[in-house]
């Protein structure tokens, strides 16, 4: 069993940024994927960046290119989301996933575990 942990988000204004932080704990796999998902108001949840936890590699959807960049750390067991240039499209419940194998996916049905979210809202 795995839990995930977001904090970091918040209210800010356009052009600002933020970071998310999404602690693991628990039983962790050998080769996972983690990344981040949002679902805005009265919308479906989209896939927002990847990143292998065995090789680094990463995904971004085209919106956020550019301007959001995942990373790891492996000793606090935590992924990261650096949000820039923040537009109020961004706007949205985030939502920390985990994978468990090597293949990257964006379907958010293809994540196992998730955590509870944490809200950004960015002020046009």
């Amino acid at each position: 069993q795995v839990q995930l942990v977001e904090s970091g988000g918040g209210l800010v204004q356009a052009g600002g940024s933020l970071r998310l932080s999404c602690a693991a704990s628990g039983r962790t796999f050998s080769t996972y994927l983690m990344g981040w998902f949002r679902q805005p108001p009265g919308k479906e949840r989209e896939y927002v960046s990847i990143i292998s936890w065995s090789d680094g590699s990463t995904f971004y959807a085209d919106s956020v290119k550019g301007r959001f960049t995942i990373s790891r750390d492996h000793a606090k067991n935590t992924v990261y989301l650096q949000m820039n240039s923040l537009k109020p499209e961004d706007t949205a419940v985030y939502y920390c996933a985990l994978r468990a194998g090597a293949l990257f996916a964006v379907a958010w049905s293809s994540y196992d575990y998730w955590g509870q979210g944490t809200q950004v809202t960015v002020s046009s």
